[in-house]
Formats: C-alpha cells, sequence, structure tokens
C-alpha cells in the first residue's frame, strides 16, 4: 500500500486530526530518536569539552544541549498535534507543530548568541587547545550518528510531511557542517598552533545556528498565519476541478497548512439548470480527483450556478 493510499484509508472522509497509524507510529519513533542521539552526544561532548576546552567544541556542545532541548519539546509538541480533533479544535491540533518551530528557534537563537560571546572573549585571549585528537574522534562519532539520524528523519518527513520533525532535521543537517567545523578548527588550533582558528570556527557555527533558526521561524508563521499553497499547488487544483466536464469554472480557492494537515476549499460553478443530486455527484467526483493529488487533504467544495460570482459583484456596485 502506498503512502497515499495509507492516508485516504485511515482517514476516514479525511477527518482533521485522524492520522494514518504508519505516519503516527513514524513521527513517534522520529522524536524519540533525536532525543536519544542527543543525549549521546551531549555525554560525549561534554566530556571532551572539560579536557580540550575548545570554543568550537564548546559551540557544538551548545547546539547539541539545544537540540536536546528542542527535540524533547518536539516528543510533546507531535504528540499535542497527532490528538483528534475535539469539540474545541475542530481542525485537529497540528498547529502544536508550529508552536513548537517558534519555541525551537528561541532555544537555537539564545545558543548562537552565546557562542558568540565565548568566541570573541577567546579571540582577545587566545589559548591553545588540548586533547585535539580526543575531541576529532569524538566529532566524527557524532557525524556518524547524526546521519543516521537525519537519514530516518527526511524519510519521516517524505511520508509524513511534519512540520516538527523537519525543523528537528534542519538542526542536525547543521550539525554536520558544524561537526566538520569543529574538526577543522581542532587541527589548525591543536596541531598547526592557529589558535585563532578555534573562535573564529565557533563564530561560524553560531552563523549556521542562527541560519537555522531564520528559517524554523519562517515556515513556522507561514503556518500560523495560514499562508496558501504555493502557487503551482493552487494552479494543479485549479487545473483539476476545470478538467472536469460538467465544471463551468471556480472561484475563492482558499487552502492552508496545519502541521500535517491540509485544507483546501473553493466554489464550483456548475450548470444552474441541473439538480442538487446531479451537482453533488459532479462535487464529489471533483473531491475524489483532488483529494488523489493532495493526500489527507481535507476538501470543502461548495456549489455555485455558473454566473454568480460575476452577478454578485455587479449587485455589490
Amino acid at each position: 500500500m502506498s503512502a497515499a493510499e495509507a492516508v485516504k484509508k485511515d482517514i476516514p472522509g479525511n477527518a482533521p486530526g485522524s492520522v494514518a497509524p504508519e505516519y503516527e507510529r513514524l513521527m513517534r519513533r522520529a522524536t524519540l530518536a533525536a532525543v536519544a542521539v542527543a543525549v549521546v552526544l551531549i555525554m560525549l561532548k561534554g566530556v571532551v569539552f572539560w579536557f580540550t576546552g575548545s570554543i568550537a567544541m564548546l559551540g557544538t556542545l551548545t547546539d547539541s544541549l539545544l537540540d536536546g532541548a528542542a527535540s524533547l519539546l518536539n516528543l510533546f509538541a507531535v504528540r499535542a498535534s497527532l490528538a483528534p480533533a475535539d469539540r474545541e479544535h475542530r481542525f485537529g491540533h497540528g498547529k502544536a507543530e508550529a508552536l513548537a518551530g517558534l519555541g525551537q528557534s528561541i532555544f537555537i537563537f539564545g545558543s548562537a548568541a552565546y557562542i558568540v560571546f565565548e568566541a570573541v572573549r577567546r579571540l582577545l585571549d587566545p589559548q591553545p587547545v588540548a586533547y585535539s585528537g580526543a575531541g576529532i574522534a569524538v566529532v566524527v562519532i557524532a557525524i556518524v550518528l547524526t546521519l543516521a539520524l537525519v537519514a530516518y528523519q527526511r524519510h519521516v518527513v517524505s511520508e509524513t510531511r511534519s512540520l516538527a520533525i523537519e525543523a528537528d532535521s534542519i538542526h542536525y543537517r547543521g550539525d554536520l557542517f558544524m561537526n566538520l567545523s569543529v574538526i577543522a578548527a581542532l587541527v589548525l588550533s591543536g596541531y598547526l598552533g592557529f589558535h585563532w582558528a578555534d573562535p573564529a570556527f565557533g563564530i561560524l557555527i553560531a552563523a549556521l545556528i542562527a541560519w537555522s533558526a531564520a528559517k524554523i521561524v519562517i515556515n513556522a508563521f507561514d503556518q500560523l498565519m495560514d499562508r496558501e499553497f504555493s502557487e503551482e499547488d493552487r494552479d494543479r487544483i485549479m487545473d483539476i476541478a476545470r478538467q472536469h466536464p460538467e465544471v463551468v469554472n471556480l472561484h475563492e480557492l482558499r487552502t492552508r497548512t496545519s502541521g500535517i494537515y491540509s485544507f483546501i476549499q473553493f466554489h464550483l460553478e456548475l450548470d444552474g439548470g441541473i439538480s442538487l443530486t446531479e451537482a453533488h455527484r459532479i462535487s464529489d467526483e471533483v473531491e475524489s480527483e483532488v483529494m488523489t493529488a493532495f493526500p489527507g487533504a481535507e476538501v470543502i467544495i461548495h456549489q455555485d450556478p455558473a454566473g454568480i460570482e460575476k452577478l454578485t459583484r455587479l449587485q455589490r456596485t
């Protein structure tokens, strides 16, 4: 069974807040895996920072601490977002993911500022880095663990379109570049005597962290402010509706995303002389085509007699 078929089968009527069981398992496992990896990396990097005193290592340790906090926040946010719709939340709880993303960004910006502060202090008072070999070994382990986690997260995001998992994955993808920077800093400072390299790379790491946070904020705001689908997806919806031989036109297309849920609604213009039963049949056929193209989306269609929109505009003027 394909992912699209799974969604359509396990979300009766595409009700918001109802998630295919395999999607739910994937998202829960992804959050637990992120927390587990963060805990392991925090312990390893903490020990090495204690011995090396490297600012670059401090940067990646701080990032791992924040990754752990953010991943823990994600774990609870994903559980909340997967809760089915209720009387107070008819559209489900998907926006809990966007709120978690904003919370993560606050942590991340704070960590970037702290790393810059420590790096500037070390630039003014350069110090050699000790135990560079141990630091490099730990960073290599961190890269292997992070690669495995990112690969799994990307699989989960491709299946579920989860903003919270995507936000978590952005951190860890950034960690790969940070870890490579740490290796460069440890080699240049510990073996070649370029003591300025350690704090310089620390600042570079802070910039990468801040850039990751900015992308998370943009994605979260798009969901919280009900940003429309891309123009490409909106054109696709309109093309699907207009391809039906009995559809005259459509208007008032509105789309939005909430966590892993999507909502599509529009007015379908039909021949004003057909029966309500025929109009309902045509709408059901168009709805089925749109749901095939956008699996898991809730589609709401209002039927209008053709030309009613133009008549309404004339009456208002």
